[in-house]
């Protein structure tokens, strides 16, 4: 007879400690984002790799499909975070050209979601308001006919936009993108009438800068990578030259607002002197 009360009062206990640890998470959260604000210094270009949405999905028992879900609604959650600080531009890698190799299924299921997410982004109030420039970067030839036109649709309607920059590499590897990046340079040469042996001796960094996908944004000045991985898996490559990095233990669905603060704020604390 007296079991019934004992496991009351312990639930009770739970939910006070749980409620007191909620209390403790939000107030530490909220001197983070005191400090970051009152610093001021935040990156001009954002990197954001995207990973551990498999793992998650594993962890929490549930199908592979539903952490990739729960990582594109994060991706929505780390926008408007973007948006309150006012950082200018930011690029997500959602999908790379290795892993093209994965199990169609799961791939479908990405390529689903990029669909479902360039149509909601296109009618997304918070994008038109803070004039959002969004793009597709990578290769897309292979992506179904619905998603290519999607994301054409998405890019149209904040073309104009002089807002953030929001870049979204999908189908994107670092290598492809400097190979892309060199073709554009030597066709442009060809058409204006130069030969190889010419546009060989004058070849410089910014021929190759001026072809790539981010072109007209900033190289990012901070990149963070979640799920505990220390490696940039062909991010950027030629842009993250003088990047900071970050790498964070937590799955990019449970990735949170106080991981996200925490992470600027190392990112003010560093000393960057661009290799002088």
């Amino acid at each position: 007879m007296t079991r019934t009360p004992v496991k009351a009062a312990v639930r009770t206990l739970q939910r006070a400690r749980t409620a007191a640890r909620g209390a403790l998470l939000w107030g530490y959260e909220q001197r983070l984002a005191r400090e970051v604000a009152a610093h001021g210094r935040l990156p001009r270009h954002l990197g954001l790799i995207l990973d551990g949405n498999r793992r998650y999905a594993r962890a929490a028992g549930i199908q592979r499909e539903l952490g990739h879900s729960f990582g594109a609604d994060k991706a929505h959650e780390v926008l408007q975070w973007c948006l309150e600080l006012g950082i200018p531009a930011a690029t997500i890698w959602v999908l790379s050209t290795d892993n093209a190799s994965r199990d169609k299924d799961e791939i479908a299921h990405i390529l689903m979601l990029l669909e479902q997410e360039a149509r909601n982004l296109a009618t997304d109030p918070r994008i038109h308001a803070n004039g959002v420039r969004v793009r597709a970067i990578g290769q897309h030839d292979q992506f179904p006919p619905t998603v290519l036109a999607a994301l054409r649709d998405l890019e149209e309607k904040t073309a104009h936009y002089q807002g953030m920059r929001l870049n979204i590499a999908v189908g994107y590897g670092g290598r492809e993108e400097i190979v892309d990046a060199v073709k554009a340079h030597l066709l442009s040469q060809a058409r204006a009438g130069a030969g190889l042996d010419e546009v060989a001796r004058s070849l410089r960094p910014d021929d190759i800068s001026a072809h790539l996908y981010t072109a007209d944004t900033p190289d990012p000045d901070f990149i963070i990578r979640t799920s505990g991985e220390i490696r940039l898996s062909g991010f950027m490559l030629w842009q993250s030259v003088y990047s900071e990095y970050y790498f964070c233990d937590v799955y990019w669905p449970g990735f949170r607002r106080v991981d996200f603060l925490r992470a600027l704020r190392d990112f003010q604390g560093r000393d960057r002197r661009f290799g002088k």
